[in-house]
């Protein structure tokens, strides 16, 4: 039982509870127990970990078409990297279960479209990412990504959603919209610059040929975490603490936007 503010009653003896009585005296000294917030109790996320490590082995499989959002485009892509050789679809795991965990520890439910990052695996196809969520279904759906810009100086993440496509994309992209700048909140809280060559310089995209976007019943974005080609930004997305910056700034946009 909790009493009036999530505190948890002390545990009492049979004997005598009158004040100033011994049973009173031990509940005085008992600790005082409280509950743990759980501020997105009850809400389900979909995390989208863009690509798969293995994707570059599996060409015919990738390259098939498949269904975007009335056109078809290839399942998967093999992402990008860093000058250094980091791909992208490791940046993208390794944030992913970062947010997963934080998520979590905030009482989320968490749904991964991809559950490795393995060379010897592939996919999931950019129809399937786009549908996840749709039937439990969840409150929002968050695609995690790296750019791989070659203009120079570019750098800074950006957020992508979708634009209003009948019959396609009606009914999320003004939820979705709220949702990509509730995370570009989130990034900037985190000090996070916006892109400074895509986006018109407001961290804002809007795009309808994307079938992850294009697919969902739910709301959704895409962010570009940063330009992985930019010496900066790879630092930041190479290291722990750089990585953990952008899990931060990411969950952040999702407790604003679940509320």
């Amino acid at each position: 039982m909790l009493l009036a503010g999530g505190i948890a009653p002390a545990a009492y003896s049979s004997a005598s509870s009158v004040e100033g009585g011994p049973a009173s005296r031990v509940a005085a000294s008992a600790p005082r127990i409280t509950t743990v917030a759980r501020p997105l109790g009850g809400k389900v996320v979909v995390i989208d970990p863009g690509h798969q490590l293995g994707n570059h082995n599996f060409p015919a499989k990738i390259n098939r078409l498949v269904p975007a959002g009335g056109f078809k485009k290839p399942c998967n892509t093999t992402g990008t990297a860093t000058n250094g050789g980091y791909p992208e679809a490791t940046l993208t795991w390794r944030v992913a279960r970062n947010v997963k965990r934080r998520l979590e520890r905030l009482g989320a439910t968490v749904r991964m479209t991809r559950h490795s990052n393995r060379q010897d695996r592939w996919g999931p196809c950019v129809d399937a990412r786009g549908r996840a969520g749709n039937r439990i279904p969840a409150d929002a759906k968050l695609s995690i990504h790296g750019d791989g810009s070659t203009v120079s100086g570019a750098h800074g993440f950006h957020v992508i959603a979708p634009t209003d496509r009948r019959p396609w994309t009606h009914d999320i992209y003004r939820s979705s919209k709220r949702l990509a700048v509730a995370t570009r909140a989130g990034l900037k809280g985190e000090r996070l610059s916006v892109a400074n060559y895509i986006a018109g310089g407001d961290g804002l995209d809007f795009r309808s040929d994307l079938g992850t976007l294009n697919l969902s019943n739910v709301p959704t974005v895409m962010v570009e975490l940063g330009n992985m080609r930019s010496a900066v930004d790879a630092r930041r997305m190479t290291s722990r603490h750089g990585r953990a910056t952008y899990a931060a700034g990411l969950v952040a946009g999702l407790r604003r936007f679940l509320g």
